[in-house]
């Protein structure tokens, strides 16, 4: 049984900074790559990361680059997102989710991330 949790999302001002992380587990996570998602309100889920099994490449969205950085541990299960200068535009339910072309498993509870004054 594949589980995805997600944690590490709270409220901070903008400018912040904040670190979720993602416990993967039922499959074969050092094969996988990984990818980070999030979904605003009344918007679609959208990509904001991607990583490959062995860590690189990595790539992402334009909204984020340069502020965000997705990373990995295989020996943990393990990958994470670093967000800083947050804006507000990045308020959103974060989601990680693994597979070869696209997202493979159905998607967990996710992180909330609330970045507002």
């Amino acid at each position: 049984q594949v589980r995805l949790v997600e944690s590490g999302g709270g409220l901070v001002q903008p400018g912040g900074s904040l670190r979720l992380s993602c416990v993967a587990s039922g499959f074969i996570f050092s094969t996988s790559p990984m990818y980070w998602y999030r979904q605003a309100p009344g918007k679609e889920r959208e990509l904001v990361a991607r990583i490959s099994s062995g860590g690189v490449p990595t790539n992402y969205a334009d909204s984020v680059k340069g502020r965000f950085t997705i990373s990995r541990d295989n020996a943990k299960n393990t990958v994470n997102l670093q967000m800083n200068s947050l804006k507000p535009e990045d308020t959103a339910v974060y989601y990680c989710n693994a597979g070869l072309i696209r997202p493979s498993f159905d998607w967990g509870q996710g992180t909330q991330v609330t970045v507002s004054s």
